[in-house]
């Protein structure tokens, strides 16, 4: 057992863990004040539910034994309920159990990524059934295809995008962001526009999206650099990659904004960051520091020019997952095959370092496939969910805000006393009293 890498590991996953309430923050502050609970309930109730689907069969379905050897599922019966995990294998430098629990934090960020897409309209219950379908349904088969590799001894079959079609995703983009990204899109489209969209509420507080930006920066260290799985050269050069990629991509998208609107924002600073650490992701341990920062700077340009696109073909992207968490994924996942070095973690070249073509259609495969996959099985679940359940609040809780209507609270308290709290009552969720209370923090 290494031990050096497993406090490593441990560190990292604590640091992923952190990007929990991270994200809760950045997605929160970017909604109107009237809803930024619900939204923050979503992120830690997806993550919540996933954690448990993990352990009762979920790691399993990734890391098991591919069904059939074809690379497509692994199989959920193999780990059930992680038991066989908690004894230390002979040859293993890692335990287990870390390894198991490092993985259930990804797939737990992914799903609550999803999140931020459907801001401002989606009822509570039906985002906890579709969290469940989602992940079991969509984020396990792929994270199967992509992060399980063959056991060197050949007694485990992996994934066919890790093993057959050999395409390089270090951390995630095509698992996590990718997926995640085309998934929003594919529920917006069943979920539909909010009302008086293009017209949105702005964000209500800056200041903690700027913070929760800033979270999800520390916390992507461990995600990338921890998905090394050792401590050494492999990680430090992940840390790098990730650090200047995010760097270059918040001032590609301030000149952007200032070029554009006349003025640079935090906002901008925020979403640019993040549009970084997005790209940078499947291809940290394939590129340069040099490299990291063309991949910055190029998704740091082109990611908010992408955003526009909801406007031009009329998906309301209520935080705008589509446009930095797909698009940002596509950017980082095809320039490895452009810029990627054999002198780099991964030892592979891209076209600009000598290696040909090849790579750069491995990765435009697994980009394309893990699209397609994710998007029809997402429109199913959301059509089928729409149907039965229904998936969008009535247009007076949405005018109200959800917050107050779906769990009986407000984010903010101010001076409402007399309006129900001194005496302990709860306050009403509709009617006159009920919209006095939610207008003034309406933002």
């Amino acid at each position: 057992m290494d031990t050096g890498s497993t406090a490593w590991i441990l560190a990292a996953s604590a640091a992923v863990a952190l990007m929990i309430p991270g994200l809760a923050l950045f997605y929160g502050g970017m909604t109107a004040a009237r809803s930024t609970l619900n939204m923050m309930m979503m992120v830690f109730g997806a993550v919540a539910l996933t954690g448990v689907l993990w352990v009762l069969y979920g790691y399993s379905a990734v890391f098991g034994n591919s069904l059939g050897g074809r690379g497509l599922l692994g199989d959920p019966t193999e780990y059930l309920g992680l038991g066989q995990l908690m004894a230390p294998t002979p040859d293993a430098t890692l335990p287990p159990m870390l390894v198991a629990a490092f993985q259930a934090l990804f797939a737990a960020i992914t799903v609550a990524l999803v999140a931020g897409a459907v801001a401002d309209r989606m009822k509570f219950g039906p985002w906890m059934v579709f969290s469940g379908l989602w992940v079991t349904l969509v984020y396990l088969p792929v994270a199967h295809w992509v992060f399980a590799f063959d056991a060197p001894d050949g007694s485990v079959t992996g994934g066919w995008i890790a093993n057959q079609l050999k395409a390089i995703d270090f951390a995630g983009g095509t698992a996590v962001h990718i997926n995640a990204g085309i998934a929003g899109l594919a529920v917006v489209l069943v979920l539909g526009r909010r009302l008086g969209w293009p017209r949105s509420p702005r964000p209500h507080n800056l200041p903690a999206t700027v913070l929760g930006a800033g979270i999800l920066w520390f916390g992507w260290f461990g995600f990338n650099a921890g998905s090394a799985l050792a401590a050494g050269t492999a990680a430090s050069v992940v840390f790098m990659t990730t650090f200047v990629a995010a760097c270059a991509s918040l001032l590609a998208w301030l000149v952007v904004e200032k070029l554009r609107d006349g003025h640079a924002t935090t906002l901008g600073a925020a979403s640019g960051l993040i549009a970084g650490l997005v790209a940078i992701t499947p291809s940290c341990g394939a590129v340069s520091p040099i490299g990291a920062i063309v991949i910055g700077l190029i998704a740091g340009a082109v990611c908010p020019l992408a955003i526009g696109l909801k406007r031009r073909f009329g998906y309301d992207d209520a935080l705008d997952v589509v446009g930095v968490h797909l698009v940002g994924g596509i950017i980082g996942t095809l320039l490895i095959g452009l810029l990627a070095t054999d002198a780099a973690p991964n030892g592979r070249s891209g076209l600009f370092y000598g290696g040909g073509w090849e790579l750069l259609g491995e990765q435009a495969v697994a980009a394309g496939s893990v699209m397609a996959y994710s998007f029809v099985v997402t429109l199913l679940i959301a059509l089928v969910l729409h149907k039965t359940m229904g998936l969008r609040v009535d247009a007076e809780t949405e005018r109200a805000g959800v917050d107050l209507v779906l769990h009986s609270e407000t984010a903010y308290d101010l001076g409402s006393a007399g309006a129900g709290e001194d005496d302990g009552s709860v306050v009403p969720a509709s009617g006159a009293h009920h919209q006095k209370l939610v207008a003034p923090h309406t933002a």
